[in-house]
Order: structure tokens, then C-alpha cells, then sequence
């Protein structure tokens, strides 16, 4: 009976040991893989300053400010912020959906806008959503990437976050697009542009807490995250999934498949 307790110590222990490794090279590889060179940020020296600086400010003002508007607003009136601002968002993503030849696009940002601006209080509630309306969100970076630019270098904007030279330019469009940042009474278009980062903020934070927890290199996440979904989102339509992705494919208008 000893012996048979030794054996089966000695075996557990083994497994152990195995599992230690394993776990061990699992970790060795992804650091590995994170600290690769990516041949779409040769900026990456630059960027990582970057990228530090803004989650230095992020941490001293963004995200205590964040958290303590979402301690003291209540969860239904942070959706309806979210939703308005959104509802707006879809008369920009009609203007880009029009600009890329996408009619279903178009047509659902206008159906969209208009139900919910109606029967959703002016966008505090998302009717179209719960109808089944689909959102196609665009933005002019994508309309560039659909007529032929192509993204370019990934690029880290101070204060703003992760981009691409074509999307860096296409901001420049999407600040005069946006409704919002139309307006001309200057107090009100601020306290508005406020209002959206802080609560655009505040969406993220738990989503910032799990990249702190799983990410060896914030960095190099944040980076092939982005790229990922923005490449995605100008090959397949927006929606930031990947179909059939081929980096040769970014930045081009799909087929004309004859309809």
C-alpha cells in the first residue's frame, strides 16, 4: 500500500512538472510573439512613447474621471447617453455608406436615424436595434480604404489612441461630419464632445481591466487588435469582422458582382 502511494505521489508530481513547462513555454512564446517585429509599424519605437504617454494621462485624469461618472450615473441613463450619441453617429454612417456605394448600408443608417430619433426619443432608446435593423457603421477612414487608399503605417495619435495614416486623415473629415461638432453655440459643442469621451470612457473600463490582466504587451494587443478590425472593417463592410482577409485586398473597392 506504501509503495502504491509513492507511485502515484512521484506520478502527480510528474504532472506537475509537465504541466510547469508547459505553461512555461506557452508564456515564453507569447512573449515571443508580442515582441516580434510587425512589418505595419515600423513607427513602433515612436508609438510605444506614444502609447505610454497617453496611458500615463489616461490613468491621472480619463479613467478616475470615467469611473466616477459611472459610479454616479445610473446604468439606464449612461445607455441612453450612448444611444444618442450613436443615433447621431448613423446620419455620418449614411453620408460614408452613400460615398462607398453601399445601399443597404445607406438605407439602414437612414431607417435606423429616423426610428429611433421618432419612436426612440430622439435616440434615448434604440428601437431600430430591437427590430432587427442592422447598424452599419462607417466611418471616412473606411470610404478612403473603399476608393483605393491604402491604410499606410499604424500610427499612435497622442490623447487619441491607436490609428493608420489613412484613418489618422480620415479623423480630420469625421470631426466636421459628425453632427455634434456642427454646432455653433462653442459651449455646448464642448460640453457635448465631454460628455461623449467621458462616457465613451466609461463604456471601456471594464474592458481596460481585462487587457490589464491578459495582456503580456498592452501594446502589441492594442496594436494587432486595431489593425485586425479596422483592415477587417474595409474588406467585409464594416461590420470588423475578417472574411477571407488578404493584405493585398486592403484599401479596395469589392468586386462588381453586377447588381
Amino acid at each position: 500500500m506504501q509503495e502504491i502511494k509513492q507511485n502515484k505521489a512521484q506520478a502527480i508530481q510528474r504532472i506537475a512538472l509537465v504541466a510547469s513547462i508547459s505553461v512555461a513555454a506557452l508564456l515564453t512564446g507569447c512573449a515571443t510573439t508580442t515582441g516580434a517585429a510587425n512589418p505595419a509599424d515600423p513607427l513602433e519605437s515612436l508609438n510605444r512613447s506614444i502609447y505610454s504617454f497617453n496611458e500615463s494621462v489616461d490613468d491621472a485624469v480619463f479613467k478616475p474621471v470615467a469611473t466616477a461618472y459611472q459610479n454616479v450615473t445610473p446604468r439606464v441613463a449612461r445607455q441612453g447617453v450612448t444611444n444618442v450619441f450613436d443615433n447621431l453617429g448613423d446620419v455620418w454612417s449614411f453620408v460614408n455608406n452613400v460615398l462607398q456605394g453601399q445601399g443597404q448600408g445607406a438605407y439602414n443608417s437612414m431607417v435606423r436615424f429616423t426610428v429611433n430619433s421618432v419612436l426612440g426619443i430622439g435616440g434615448l432608446f434604440d428601437v431600430a436595434s430591437e427590430a432587427g435593423i442592422e447598424r452599419y457603421k462607417q466611418d471616412f477612414g473606411q470610404t478612403l480604404g473603399r476608393w483605393g487608399v491604402p491604410t499606410g503605417p499604424y500610427v499612435m495619435i497622442p490623447l487619441w489612441g491607436p490609428s493608420t495614416v489613412r484613418d489618422a486623415a480620415g479623423l480630420v473629415v469625421d470631426a466636421y461630419g459628425y453632427p455634434p461638432n456642427t454646432i455653433d453655440d462653442v459651449s455646448l459643442r464642448n460640453s457635448l464632445f465631454g460628455l461623449r469621451m467621458v462616457n465613451t470612457r466609461a463604456n471601456y473600463l471594464q474592458a481596460g481591466e481585462l487587457l490589464d490582466s491578459v495582456a503580456l504587451d498592452k501594446y502589441s494587443l492594442t496594436r494587432d487588435v486595431y489593425l485586425r478590425s479596422r483592415i477587417g472593417g474595409a474588406v467585409s463592410g464594416g461590420d470588423g469582422k475578417l472574411e477571407n482577409y488578404d493584405d493585398d485586398d486592403a484599401g479596395k473597392l469589392p468586386p462588381d458582382d453586377g447588381k
